[in-house]
């Protein structure tokens, strides 16, 4: 199909949408238009596109300002802005949900250009920076992966893999849960109401995009040996049949020492970061690990039967009290529990991909994304380049300021504690300290542990100002009581969005380095 017929579908599907929901609102995109039409996933990109693109382009977001790029559900009026663009940005590295990634390539015409910032922006000298997980723990932090691209098989990045629980061996019950952000819970694998293969197992199925993991809290009911049958597949897109990934039965001691799971050659895996793997690469399952607790751990590999997963008895805790833990017992009663060590739904890679909070690599975005629409608009190459060349001279001086506003803060009180871990590039760029960001632990009473390490932490490094993301305000009663409490300010600092005191990227830095000035500095 050529683009303009799929223009034309998506004008009469819009069409209908509007005569269906009264909505009367003038699309962003427009077949109309004889300006280039770009499409891009966040507000912030939108921004940097315009700058570059000046007169030349037409440019909307799927994301609306203020809307959280890690969760935002796209609309059919975003689909079908996607399906009149011609030139398309998505930062990826797993920063937007995978619907509104699904959403893009899915509705994109075959004939449009489309550019992920992160991995194309390391030609131009981006630096990356690897996630690392939580380390606080003093257990294994156990999780699911993607591992690999999958390429021979035909995947994308808006293909799925599904990750099953088949079955189970073991003297009780396992169940493998989320807690959100608000305290809810979400249930994945639950071997009490039995695995329903007529289902395909849907009731005990997790998806993730490829190379991809994401964080899970484990608990048994009882101590003893356990084993947990998986099994994968690999979905292309929604029409295809999955193709099988393998099946494998995983080993827990719980409780128990490990030598009780009768596996004297195993490997015991008792502290750090390990995943239950999807290979895609090879189509098998395994574990993956890194006993430092680090995220960047896929040199470390092994098969289902050479590991054994150690719960300890350490491990018991009780059952909180709500009715969202309900699944686990009574409130009180004691469940050996691995602990999902970071808070909400949190599906991610390897790299950090906030990159922008360090203005170089927004430089590098501004080169990437100049080229890109030179190439889909070559007549336009000279005003590209115009615009690119005096915004790329703003963000320079924009760059001096940001270090010199955030050099007046004195070296011991640059520390920032925040609700959500966004800013590894601006520490590492302009030489603040990550003091913290608020992660409770789900095993135990959340609100109260991490109060208690949040005050440890302010008194501890007298830190006068906390930081709040005004889109994530819903998320920050810790923060905001336990900063009340101890007398310590709560600031603003912009990571994903803008609303309407911040709207440009230059605005945003700008803010950020006058808040974390005026909020650090005696």
């Amino acid at each position: 199909m050529t683009r303009g017929s799929l223009r034309a579908v998506a004008a009469l599907v819009a069409l209908g949408l509007g005569a269906a929901t009264g909505c009367a609102a003038r699309p962003a995109l427009s077949a109309r238009s004889d300006r280039l039409q770009v499409i891009t996933t966040t507000g912030l990109l939108r921004d940097l596109v315009g700058q570059v693109g000046g007169d030349r382009v037409d440019v909307a977001s799927i994301i609306p300002d203020s809307a959280d790029p890690h969760t935002y559900e796209p609309t059919l009026r975003d689909a079908r802005n996607v399906a009149y663009a011609e030139v398309a940005f998505s930062n990826y590295a797993l920063l937007e949900e995978h619907s509104v990634i699904k959403t893009l390539d899915a509705n994109l015409p075959d004939s449009a250009v489309s550019v992920s910032l992160v991995e194309e922006s390391v030609k131009y000298a981006a630096e990356l920076i690897p996630l690392v997980e939580n380390l606080n723990l003093d257990t294994v932090w156990l999780g699911l992966r993607a591992q690999g691209e999958g390429a021979r098989l035909g995947a994308r990045r808006t293909s799925e893999v599904l990750l099953s629980m088949t079955g189970k061996t073991g003297p009780g019950e396992v169940y493998g849960y989320l807690t959100g952000t608000f305290g809810n819970t979400e249930v994945s694998f639950d071997s009490a109401d039995g695995f329903d293969a007529a289902t395909g197992y849907r009731d005990d199925t997790v998806s993730l995009p490829a190379d991809a993991h994401t964080h899970l809290s484990w608990a048994f009911t009882v101590p003893g040996v356990y084993t947990l049958t998986l099994s994968a597949a690999l979905k292309v897109d929604d029409t295809a049949r999955p193709v099988s990934l393998g099946r494998a039965d995983f080993t827990f001691a719980v409780g128990v020492d490990p030598a009780a799971a009768g596996m004297p050659n195993a490997e015991v895996l008792n502290q750090g970061h390990a995943d239950l793997t999807a290979n895609l690469d090879e189509q098998r399952l395994e574990v993956r690990y890194d006993p430092s607790g680090g995220g960047e751990h896929t040199q470390h590999a092994r098969a289902a039967d050479q590991v054994v997963i150690e719960v300890p008895a350490k491990a018991l805790a009780e059952v909180p009290a709500g009715s969202q833990y309900r699944f686990l017992g009574r409130p009180g009663s004691h469940v050996y529990q691995l602990a999902q060590a970071v808070l909400g739904k949190h599906v991610h890679g390897e790299i950090d991909p906030h990159l922008w909070q360090n203005v170089r690599n927004a430089m590098a975005y501004v080169q990437l994304i100049r080229d890109t629409l030179t190439g889909a608009d070559p007549d336009g190459a000279r005003q590209y380049r115009d615009n690119a060349n005096a915004y790329l001279a703003e963000l320079e001086e924009l760059d001096d300021d940001v270090r010199a506003t955030i050099a007046d803060i004195p070296p011991e009180r640059r520390h920032l504690v925040t609700t959500h871990d966004a800013f590894g590039y601006l520490g590492r760029a302009y030489e603040v300290r990550i003091a913290g960001f608020v992660t409770p632990n789900p095993a135990a009473e959340p609100s109260l542990a991490d109060r208690r390490k949040l005050t440890e932490t302010l008194r501890t490094l007298a830190i006068p100002a906390v930081f709040l993301e005004p889109n994530l305000a819903a998320r920050s009663a810790t923060l905001t009581e336990v900063a009340r409490e101890q007398g310590v300010a709560v600031c603003a600092i912009y990571g994903d969005t803008f609303d309407a005191t911040v709207t440009s990227y230059v605005q945003l830095m700008r803010f950020n380095a006058a808040s974390l000035r005026d909020c650090l500095r005696p």
